[in-house]
């Protein structure tokens, strides 16, 4: 009887203490902490998506530095567009129909008139748009023509001061890149490269990728911008940091493309047929979404054109020129190279670059003259 009578004062004793702990851990004057295992670790911030969950709106840009106002005051932003090729064209419609307000110049006016009747406004030079516009964007074929549009004469940066951006986007080296920088920043304007990654679809579709460097304060005020024409953005740094890394994904794509048509007329001359090869590539290890968007047509030998072959070729010459500045060879984009340049002698430039196919159907493999 005793044993049990203890038993039962213990047991009493034990219900009591349970209440009295919970009682203190649920108490508002006291803080309960549960221990996290050293595995639970936050993600970076740039493992997140660069595309942001909510819409931005632009007008959130402005080039004034003066004492915040609530956004209601805050101006609209404007936004200038410099070459409406096959990808600005696209790039700044996406602009347009975000709500912003853009302004339009090409050397060839008549490309500018879809946008303006979209609502775009129109000036007659690189000069007039960069004067009128907080930030301006420009996308341009070649090294030359983005120096010339830049800085030569009634230039962009002849319309430059200090408060306004200058966002070249095209595919450059990285020693005119620097160039175009020092000579925008000369005006107190700020620089930003920013070359995409896509082609004419993915610019359509606002789904380009961004490889930018130079002023970050620009980046920030851009970045608005920048999602509603791509769907993801990248700064790697100093000026001339974008320029290499363009460069070195079109020589890997470049390179690509040239083993891929090997394969293709290979397959075909052993009796295979090529359509098969393109669903087998399609579901194994080395599946690219390039070899299934352009394979098809491809087998068809047709080529429309989405990235000009004579782009492809110019990207794979300056990968080339950048490899050889610090001595890294390559081969195997070399021989690209001498590829797409036989295709350019066969009257196939402004064909897709997948046209370069069409250089291995003849026995003419002599190099060609850049």
């Amino acid at each position: 009887m005793a044993d049990m009578l203890s038993t039962m004062l213990l047991a009493n004793s034990m219900i009591k203490t349970s209440s009295t702990t919970m009682a203190i851990m649920c108490s508002s004057s006291s803080t309960f902490v549960p221990q996290i295992h050293n595995n639970f670790k936050r993600r970076p911030i740039s493992s997140f998506p660069t595309k942001p969950l909510f819409s931005v709106s632009p007008k959130a840009f402005s080039s004034q530095t003066s004492n915040p106002t609530s956004k209601a005051d805050e101006p609209p932003t404007s936004v200038g567009f410099l070459g409406l090729g096959i990808m600005g064209s696209p790039m700044a419609q996406n602009l347009l129909r975000a709500g912003c307000d853009v302004t339009v110049w090409n050397r060839t006016k008549s490309k500018c008139d879809p946008l303006i009747s979209l609502g775009a406004k129109y000036k007659t030079s690189p000069e007039e748009v960069a004067s009128s516009c907080d930030v301006t964007f420009a996308m341009l074929a070649d090294p030359e023509s983005a120096l010339e549009v830049a800085c030569g004469k009634h230039g962009a940066a002849y319309g430059m001061t200090q408060g306004k951006g200058y966002v070249d986007v095209s595919t450059v080296d990285d020693a005119t890149s620097k160039l175009i920088s020092r000579q925008i920043k000369a005006t107190g304007a700020l620089f930003l490269e920013a070359p995409v990654s896509g082609s004419k679809k993915p610019a359509e579709d606002g789904q380009l990728i961004f490889l930018t460097a130079g002023d970050k304060s620009l980046y920030d005020a851009v970045a608005p911008l920048l999602d509603i024409m791509g769907k993801s953005r990248f700064y790697l740094g100093d000026v001339g940091n974008g320029a290499a890394m363009k460069l070195v994904v079109n020589m890997i794509m470049g390179s690509m493309m040239a083993s891929f048509s090997e394969g293709l007329l290979l397959s075909e001359k052993v009796g295979l047929d090529p359509s098969v090869l393109v669903e087998v590539v399609s579901q194994g290890a080395i599946s690219a979404p390039m070899f299934s968007m352009k394979g098809p047509s491809m087998v068809q030998a047709i080529y429309p054109t989405a990235f000009p072959l004579k782009h492809q070729q110019k990207d794979l010459r300056l990968a080339l020129g950048l490899a050889e500045s610090v001595s890294q060879p390559t081969p195997i984009a070399a021989a690209a190279n001498e590829l797409y340049k036989v295709a350019k002698l066969h009257g196939l430039s402004d064909q897709d670059f997948s046209a370069v196919m069409e250089a291995l159907k003849t026995r003419l493999q002599s190099p060609a003259e850049d």
